[in-house]
This record gives C-alpha cells, structure tokens and sequence, in this order.
C-alpha cells in the first residue's frame, strides 16, 4: 500500500471551491481523494495542524462535497493503523509553520510557509509518502529542490501548473 500526503488544494479543487480548476482538474482530485480512501495510507501530522487547515475549507459533517467527506473519512479514520499514519513533527522557535524536519536549506528559501508541515510530515513519516498537489504552484517552482530531500509531489492538474 503506497501512502501520500494531501495538500489542502486537493480537498478545495474536490469541493469545486477553487476558480482557477477546471473540469479535468476537478475530476482528477476526486479521483485521488475516492483512491486515497480506498487503496492508500493517508499520512497526517499528530498535532492536528493539517485538520486545523482542512477544517477551514471543508464542512465537519462531511456532507455535500467530495473534499467535504473526505475530510471526515479521514477524521473518523485517523487512528486507524492500516489507512493512516499519524506523524509528530516538531515547531521549531515557536514559529507554527516553521518544523525542524524541514530542510534546512537555502534553496528552498521562499517556499510558501504554510506548506512546510505537508513537507515536514512527508520527511517524518516512515512510508516515504508522494504529496499531492492540485492548483498550488508553488510546489511546482521547488519541485527539484524538494526532490533532492527525497520529496515526491504528485502534480493532479499538471496541466494547469506548468504554464
């Protein structure tokens, strides 16, 4: 079982929220997201930070849209060991987006900050998990910096990125 990592656009672009996503771009998260819960091991970070994030782009109930029931599936799922893995990633200098399991390096210098704890926790998990992207290109400008950290992004509207 391969495991990944879900930025939140994944989750917005699922929930049709997301202007800039196309039709294909739509489908194609919900695809991974309805993959994910079947065939993949989510990883998240113990501390909440990605359901503090998700939570305020997706409805608790899980009702409606596809982002939405993602969201509580993984939330009724979190604890269990064969679908998720739940990983501690340390803040570093009280800075919330800021971990000591990001790399210190200055090639990734600019990289979004809100971002760092999908890349903190992808570094942290022992499954070596791809991240999943949608529409944010910031991923795609530090795709080979992170990639010589051993970061995996999976770019769902490729299409719409590298423009």
């Amino acid at each position: 079982m391969n495991s990944i990592v879900v930025d939140t656009n994944v989750i917005v672009v699922a929930n049709e929220a997301a202007d800039h996503a196309d039709n294909n771009c739509i489908a194609e998260c919900i695809t991974a997201l309805h993959k994910a819960q079947i065939k993949q091991r989510i990883v998240i970070d113990s501390g909440g930070l990605f359901f503090d994030e998700y939570f305020r782009y997706a409805n608790r109930s899980g009702q409606s849209r596809v982002g939405d029931a993602f969201v509580k599936w993984l939330w009724d799922n979190q604890a269990n060991l064969k679908r998720c893995e739940s990983v501690y990633i340390t803040i570093r200098d009280n800075n919330p987006n800021d971990f000591v399991e990001f790399p210190d390096d200055p090639d990734l210098n600019g990289f979004d900050p809100s971002d760092k704890k999908f890349v903190a926790v992808a570094l942290a998990s022992r499954y070596n998990p791809d991240i999943l992207n949608a529409v944010d290109t910031g991923w795609w400008d530090f795709k080979d910096q992170l990639r010589n950290h051993g970061i995996s992004v999976k770019f769902l509207c490729r299409h719409l990125i590298n423009r």
